[in-house]
């Protein structure tokens, strides 16, 4: 991992990390007025809040907004002749300072993982690695990613927060990732919806949050965000 990276893009905790997914509520000019959102919440509280808007929208969004940008999906590759994948190097050049890599929803092999990690290394790129169990969180962690996210995806979507379900899950992945690793930074998602998940995803040893819906579908994103992000100040 790159602590200077992280320095440099003043990346630090807590950090909240939105996933646009492909929600018709955060696409196109939907996407614009999201990542507004974002970079007024985040510098109004000072909270670090990162987005991951879709492939076609991260160009449109880097040239307007002020707020880190992330892929949702990278590609082992380098640029060359491999039709339908995503580069690296496409990416960055979209605007993008890296990528989730291995959600719940597009899964990698550990040893995809292991191709893009070094690739983003060497393009300095910063990258957030998801994982569904504890076991898979230390494998992961091993590998040195800059942020690592917790996330069972039975809660993803649900509404029902991963640190109030099962908070176990939370506290026992904290303390064996940190046995390989005690530098990467650590968040929970699935589920998180409201200020309160925030708070206790954070007294649980987390870092932050990864979230989605809970604030891309929400009636009003800004006053959800806002929740969350006021909430991760006083659990500081």
């Amino acid at each position: 991992m790159s602590l200077a990276l992280l320095r440099k893009l003043k990346i630090e905790p807590p950090i909240i990390i939105v996933n646009f997914k492909c929600y018709k509520e955060a696409t196109g000019k939907n996407a614009l007025s999201l990542a507004k959102i974002a970079e007024k919440v985040s510098k109004k509280t000072g909270v670090c809040i990162l987005i991951a808007p879709q492939f076609t929208d991260i160009k449109t969004i880097a040239n307007e907004v002020e707020v880190p940008i992330l892929a949702q999906h990278t590609d082992p590759i380098e640029p060359g002749a491999f039709t339908g994948h995503v580069s690296l190097y496409a990416l960055k050049e979209a605007g993008a300072i890296g990528s989730l890599i291995n959600h719940s929803e597009k899964r990698i092999k550990l040893s995809e993982m292991d191709e893009i990690l070094s690739l983003m290394k060497n393009n300095e790129m910063i990258s957030v690695v998801c994982a569904n169990t504890a076991k898979i969180s230390v494998a992961c962690a091993v590998l040195e990613p800059e942020i690592i996210a917790i996330e069972p995806p039975e809660l993803i979507g649900t509404g029902i927060a991963v640190s109030k379900a099962k908070p176990e899950v939370v506290q026992n992945t904290v303390s064996l990732i940190r046995k390989v690793n005690s530098k990467v930074i650590i968040l929970c998602g699935a589920g998180i919806t409201k200020g309160e998940d925030v708070k206790a995803a954070l007294n649980l040893g987390s870092q932050g949050v990864l979230v989605a819906s809970g604030v891309v579908k929400s009636k009003n994103p800004e006053l959800s965000l806002y929740d969350l992000a006021e909430s991760a100040i006083k659990a500081k």
